[in-house]
């Protein structure tokens, strides 16, 4: 099997915490990944922290990547304007190489001019920054990452992780990348569309939670649950259980139960044999055309071709 070759730049005054994302995530996917890092000239890295960072490569190693990593940087050490060497730099990256950008790394892709034209985002406390210095950048600030094939971009610090886990997820299946999750203690699946900031994650001393209502719902996908439902079950009012469940989860009810019934029906893509319509039942489709058009939606294939792709991993 051939390992995926991913190579990460790293920049003065990298943030540390971004930087080490991907060898954390990606390596921890069965082998199927080789990270590297590297600098635009083989020297040691200044971090926004109290230390710098030396790495093992310079930028050659670029030329040879399946997937870059621009790793972000302190907004002191953004601007418009790419430095020499890290456009000489980005200039060895192969034309058919996937690109990734975490939080501020998108700034270095736009400056570039790599990213005219496209859907992006970046951390939403840069993003109007963001949008002065790059107005030809069609640039989303409330999604946690944005897939524009081959450039992908992703919000700030922990959508990093939610940006590698989506590559696992794309190019070896939601197996996979559920068990990278359980092996990095992380959520194995937010949505790239799900918000970047949620305005009361925690709730309010006294105030009831819908968590228990969110696993009561993931134990009966397959039954028709509206959301009369659903607020029943937490003994809430209709607008109290709608305005609490955005508040903690960062989506409406409706869309967070289509999002959980979509992944489900990819494990059972991958790990049975059951036909679409079959799977749609399961999950609470309520045809198989159900089904192919929400799948279709969240990742742009047919359940047969997602099949095939993912199958193999059974």
């Amino acid at each position: 099997m051939r390992r995926e070759r991913v190579v990460v730049l790293a920049l003065d005054g990298v943030y540390p915490f971004e930087l080490g994302i991907p060898n954390r995530i990606l390596g921890a996917a069965d082998g199927r990944y080789e990270v590297l890092t590297c600098s635009v000239d083989g020297g040691p890295v200044r971090t926004d922290a109290d230390f710098g960072v030396t790495v093992e490569h310079g930028p050659e190693a670029l030329a040879t990547a399946d997937t870059v990593v621009i790793a972000p940087v302190a907004p002191a050490h953004l601007s418009d304007q790419v430095p020499d060497k890290v456009l000489a730099a980005l200039a060895l990256i192969r034309p058919c190489t996937r690109i990734v950008s975490i939080c501020t790394g998108a700034f270095v892709l736009a400056a570039a001019g790599l990213l005219d034209g496209r859907r992006a985002t970046t951390h939403w406390q840069v993003a109007d920054r963001f949008r002065r210095m790059f107005p030809h950048v069609d640039l989303d600030p409330d999604v946690l990452f944005v897939d524009d094939h081959p450039f992908l971009t992703s919000a700030g610090a922990a959508s990093g992780v939610d940006i590698c886990l989506h590559l696992v997820r794309k190019d070896h299946g939601s197996r996979l990348a559920n068990t990278v999750a359980r092996r990095c203690v992380v959520p194995p699946f937010r949505d790239g569309g799900q918000a970047q900031y949620i305005e009361q994650p925690v709730p309010e001393e006294g105030a009831a939670s819908t968590a228990a209502t969110r696993s009561w719902a993931l134990e009966r996908l397959g039954e028709p649950l509206t959301l009369a439902d659903l607020a029943g079950h937490a003994r809430m009012s209709l607008r109290t259980f709608a305005r609490r469940f955005h508040d903690e989860v960062g989506l409406s009810p409706g869309r967070w139960l289509i999002q959980q019934r979509v992944a489900r029906a990819r494990h059972l893509l991958e790990s049975s044999d059951l036909t679409v319509d079959q799977i749609a039942g399961r999950v609470g489709f309520a045809t198989g055309a159900s089904l192919r058009q929400h799948l279709n939606a969240a990742i742009g294939v047919t359940p047969q071709a997602y099949r095939r792709t993912f199958q193999t991993t059974r």
